[in-house]
């Protein structure tokens, strides 16, 4: 266990993940600091990681955990990924925070990856051996990130946490705007494809945080973290409408019109430079499938899910209302 007079410093510690692990963090008796660019946490640090070619020691004082979210999401509304962006905040800042946190004797690094830091595979759910290489700027600089965690011998106890999607109350993300559209009526049925997506309720995301940091058997491990169920894209949709109150819709949109309607979403992003409300890539985000294995950090620490998508969505309404 995190004993209570732990000292934690959270990058991040603004955004949607991070709150909720600072919550956890001081329920437990852990002084908290947080980073993050705009900070309104009164022990926060408003600071940009990749303005800086180091950091200032005092940061550190007395850290014994961090906790690193901060970083560029991937952005799937941009035409074109800037690598070097994605470098710069992903990888580069994160070398930066380990060489700072080895000079100030840190003991544990938990960092927060991605699933999408290695690329797809005919493996089904995949799982931490997947290697195969990411095809996204973003995976390939998650990737390089985990790397220089795990091997670069800055801390005694690195651990790299990939989460799948991440569900809760929030208004950022593929979720919060899909209840909107379907709220809206402007999310269409799609058909059944029996794909399979992996996600997570942010607490149960936090509770595997604590538990990597928490456990000496985590020291040096990846854990991809899910609910431990699996969600078709239509499954997710006529969970919404129940949850919105709305009547099930029996008919869908043939797949067909939509790989048409794609097909020009795709020539109209190349000529205009901008993307299409859809096409072949968010499409294939709606249709594909993203199922994943969290088998391994439920064997070796004993997680534990509490959470699915089904019983999480009125709160989540609620609090988009």
């Amino acid at each position: 266990m995190l004993a209570p007079r732990t000292q934690a410093l959270v990058t991040g510690g603004s955004g949607f993940i991070g709150q909720a692990l600072c919550l956890a963090l001081r329920s437990k008796g852990c002084t908290v600091k947080t980073i993050s660019r705009s900070n309104a946490d009164p022990d926060g640090i408003a600071l940009d990681l990749t303005a800086l070619d180091s950091y200032p020691a005092e940061l550190f004082k007395s850290i014994d955990t961090i906790f690193h979210l901060a970083g560029k999401a991937h952005a799937l509304a941009e035409n074109r990924q800037d690598e070097l962006e994605y470098r710069q905040i992903n990888t580069d800042a994160t070398r930066k925070l380990l060489e700072a946190a080895q000079l100030a004797g840190v003991k544990r690094f938990i960092f927060f990856s991605s699933v999408k830091a290695v690329g797809d595979t005919t493996i089904q759910p995949m799982d931490e051996s997947v290697t195969a290489p990411a095809d996204t700027p973003y995976g390939l600089s998650k990737y390089a990130a985990e790397q220089l965690v795990l091997r670069g011998d800055y801390v005694p106890h690195p651990v790299v946490i990939r989460p799948s999607m991440v569900y809760g109350n929030s208004e950022k993300g593929n979720l919060p705007r899909m209840i909107q559209a379907v709220r809206r009526g402007l999310f269409p049925p799609l058909a059944e494809s029996g794909n399979r997506r992996s996600m997570v309720h942010v607490q149960d995301l936090v509770d595997a945080a604590l538990l990597a940091a928490e456990n000496p058997v985590a020291a040096g491990q990846i854990y991809i973290v899910t609910d431990q169920q699996d969600y078709s894209t239509r499954q997710i949709y006529d969970a919404i409408r129940a949850a919105l109150g709305k009547q099930p819709i029996n008919w869908s949109i043939p797949l067909a019109l939509l790989t048409t309607l794609a097909k020009f979403g795709d020539g109209f992003g190349q000529l205009a430079n901008r993307r299409f409300p859809i096409d072949s890539d968010s499409l294939q985000k709606l249709t594909g499938s993203a199922w994943y294995s969290s088998d391994k950090i439920v064997s070796q620490l004993g997680f534990h899910p509490r959470h699915t998508l089904q019983e999480a969505l009125p709160d989540i309404i609620r609090h988009l209302s």
